[in-house]
């Protein structure tokens, strides 16, 4: 079967998944900005892009993935 991976996935699976995080681990982290979330009238929703993208930023700073980049630091 051909599945498309969602756009926007609950605060609760966003910290679950990437983070490892409980209910109410997940939505202390929404409230403190650290997981990106938009609001849809009253239900809360986590970009799954902005999430990853997110991500890739923090890993891309503290750990370069081309080798390039780790002889540039030096």
């Amino acid at each position: 079967m051909n599945e498309v991976a969602p756009l926007t996935i609950s605060v609760p699976e966003a910290g679950k998944r990437y983070f490892g995080l409980r209910r109410n681990g997940s939505y202390g982290a929404a409230a403190r900005g650290e997981i990106p979330t938009i609001r849809i009238g009253r239900l809360l929703r986590v970009p799954v892009r902005a999430l990853e993208r997110m991500l890739d930023t923090a890993r891309g700073a503290k750990s370069p993935d081309r080798p390039d980049e780790i002889e540039a630091r030096a």
